[in-house]
């Protein structure tokens, strides 16, 4: 039975570390949330560290820099594991080959800098579909698009049996008041066409790999009970955090907000009917994180 609490002092005692989602839970896509940047220095100010855990296909360093221009204080986390890094890391060990065709914005380019962990690493090079070897879809070209557009290059694409590098498996996000398509509707779309998909972001072990090498580097107890997974995607923060065995804290008020007709906090009727739904039973829900 999941518990609404009422904030995240009620619960942060038992834990030692967070693994907390960005969009949706602490900034907007647009601007940091204050209460849930107050709650994370209020925990880090008891000694708990965070780990941002986000499926950006951007570059940690990327990350930072969206950060401070939304507001998020470098005060209220410790670390950041992205999905970006986790697949870039693969892409660079030859994940999908040496020549790929890049679906994605033009500002998502950083994703091909070279990353100094990985030795010897395949020196990719983004050619036309025709030439490649692979897929690596950072999102759509035109977020607020019809992905169906891109359906007569994944049939090529397919035939030829070219792999797709997934960056960013979220399906949506919501920029501001702004819903826009993410890489995983399309990797989605790729899968159903008979195409395979490699996923390297939440709920997919590869990003809490890194994660917990990020914590390990700050000297974090590593021991799954201590650790609480903060998200407001219940097929990607709290399946993720089920299939890690760790805690979960869903945020209703997020990517679920209508169908768990979340104000402060959920409808507790409509919040039993949305997980029920969804076959998932995180351990605590809250309305936003404070």
């Amino acid at each position: 039975m999941t518990r609404i609490i009422e904030s995240l002092s009620d619960i942060s005692s038992r834990y030692k570390s967070l693994f907390v989602d960005l969009w949706g839970c602490v900034h907007d896509g647009e601007r940091a949330l204050p209460e849930a940047v107050a709650a994370l220095r209020a925990y880090r100010a008891e000694g708990g560290r965070v780990i941002l855990l986000t499926n950006s296909p951007r570059p940690r360093a990327g990350v930072e820099t969206q950060l401070v221009r939304f507001g998020v204080p470098e005060d209220a986390w410790d670390s950041i594991a992205t999905s970006g890094d986790a697949a870039r890391a693969a892409m660079l060990t030859g994940a999908v080959g040496r020549k790929v065709w890049f679906v994605g914005e033009p500002r998502d380019k950083p994703f091909f800098e070279p990353m100094r962990v990985i030795e010897d690493p395949v020196e990719i090079e983004l050619v036309a579909l025709e030439d490649a070897e692979g897929i690596v879809c950072t999102g759509p070209f035109d977020p607020s698009a019809d992905l169906e557009t891109l359906r007569p290059q994944f049939l090529y694409a397919k035939q030829k049996g070219l792999r797709l590098l997934c960056a960013n498996p979220d399906i949506v996000v919501d920029r501001g008041t702004t819903r826009e398509w993410c890489a995983g509707a399309l990797a989605r779309l790729y899968t159903d066409m008979g195409g395979e998909s490699l996923y390297f972001g939440k709920p997919h072990p590869p990003i809490y790999d890194l994660a917990r090498r990020r914590l390990a580097d700050l000297g974090g107890d590593l021991d799954p009970g201590t650790i609480l997974a903060i998200g407001d995607g219940i097929q990607t923060d709290v399946k993720g955090a089920v299939g890690e065995d760790i805690d979960s804290l869903f945020v209703s008020g997020g990517l679920a907000s209508q169908e768990t007709r979340t104000a402060r906090q959920p409808d507790p009727d409509a919040l039993d009917a949305y997980l029920a739904a969804e076959m998932m039973t995180p351990t605590y829900a809250i309305g936003h994180l404070r």
